[in-house]
């Protein structure tokens, strides 16, 4: 029975695979508001349903015959854009990142071999990110410049200690906006940067890769005892939590595993807090998009230590809730759309 009140979201399913259209149905069925109103087995198909269900989510295998999950991305998008929820394999790292930039809002990561029982395993993440869609903005994705990427030479550690320190927080839109944010930063940037990106453990080292490949910094997944120069950038690893110590005049990254009070992993908060202690008035928190209200507390800490905080502005945010969380908190010395935060990181 669908909730009083609550209109179920239409949910499209594509996948090659009878068994896991089965398998994905059986795990969305299980929700009153949610109502499969298709199941498609390649992109054309989808296409052609897409136009007569209108669904309000479509969750999306990207390997597939005739038309692949690509192709159809571009296409859906370019003509009625939808929240779409990639549903991919460990192996196919670079390929979730690749349909995050062609405008996929999310995805749920399944392992490599006994696809039934996983994607049982992941049948809550499955469903929250699919209700995901009721409070998101979807849009067409922005056409981007293209990006002249630094060599390794060019971003060769400098050793100067980094005139600020400026820790990112985000979820979901996250790793498009970051894309955005760290494609236009200048060579020899004299800050250093730390990311808090909520992402599954086997993908935030090919995150890391991504944006190093895309940025004149030299981006990557943060490791004990990493030390902060300017013109670096540091990736949280997946279910791990990113600290700073002091280290003589330098700074020092620790990792520690998740503990009770750490609500997300990785936790913007703990990350947040642990700047603010260090690094006073250096500490500068960007809130970008993201489900929840990761980040706020933590703002707050950076706030208290004399550091600034700015926020993605609601006109981009894929969803407004952490951002929201800081702005209603008015701990935001500016709220931006994603363009101008760039533009204003660039120039600092």
């Amino acid at each position: 029975m669908p909730i009083e009140g609550v209109s179920p979201l239409k949910v499209l399913i594509v996948d090659d695979s009878a068994f896991n259209r089965r398998s994905i149905a059986e795990i969305l069925s299980s929700s009153p508001s949610i109502e499969i109103v298709g199941r498609a087995a390649d992109g054309e198909e989808a296409l052609r349903m897409v136009s007569s269900l209108k669904p309000d989510v479509i969750t999306l295998d990207l390997e597939m015959p005739k038309m692949d999950g690509f192709t159809f991305l571009r296409i859906l998008m370019s003509r009625t854009p939808v929240s779409v929820i990639v549903i991919s394999s460990y192996s196919q790292k670079e390929n979730v990142f690749k349909a995050l930039e062609l405008g996929a809002l999310d995805f749920v990561a399944k392992p490599d071999r006994y696809i039934d029982p996983e994607l049982k395993s992941v049948r809550e993440e499955l469903l929250r990110k699919v209700e995901l869609a009721r409070s998101v903005r979807i849009s067409t994705p922005a056409r981007r410049e293209p990006v002249v990427s630094a060599s390794a030479a060019q971003k060769a550690h400098s050793g100067a200690a980094p005139q600020n320190i400026i820790a990112i927080a985000a979820s979901t839109g996250g790793p498009s906006a970051l894309l955005e944010l760290f494609s236009r930063l200048p060579l020899r940037y004299p800050h250093a940067i730390l990311v808090a990106q909520h992402m599954p453990e086997s993908f935030t080292r090919t995150f890391a890769e991504r944006l190093d490949r895309r940025s004149p910094l030299a981006v990557s997944e943060a490791k004990e005892g990493d030390l902060l120069e300017a013109g670096t950038a540091f990736v949280c690893p997946g279910r791990q939590c990113l600290a700073l110590e002091t280290s003589g005049r330098s700074f020092k990254i620790r990792l520690r595993p998740p503990e009770p009070e750490d609500r997300y992993v990785p936790s913007a908060d703990a990350m947040l807090f642990s700047v603010a202690r260090v690094a006073g008035n250096r500490a500068i928190a960007v809130v970008l998009t993201g489900m929840g209200d990761d980040g706020a507390r933590g703002a707050k800490a950076i706030v208290d230590a004399g550091g600034s905080v700015v926020v993605e502005s609601e006109a981009t945010a894929v969803v407004y809730g952490m951002p929201g969380a800081v702005v209603r908190s008015k701990l935001a010395s500016r709220s931006l759309p994603l363009p101008d935060l760039a533009l204003w990181l660039a120039g600092l």
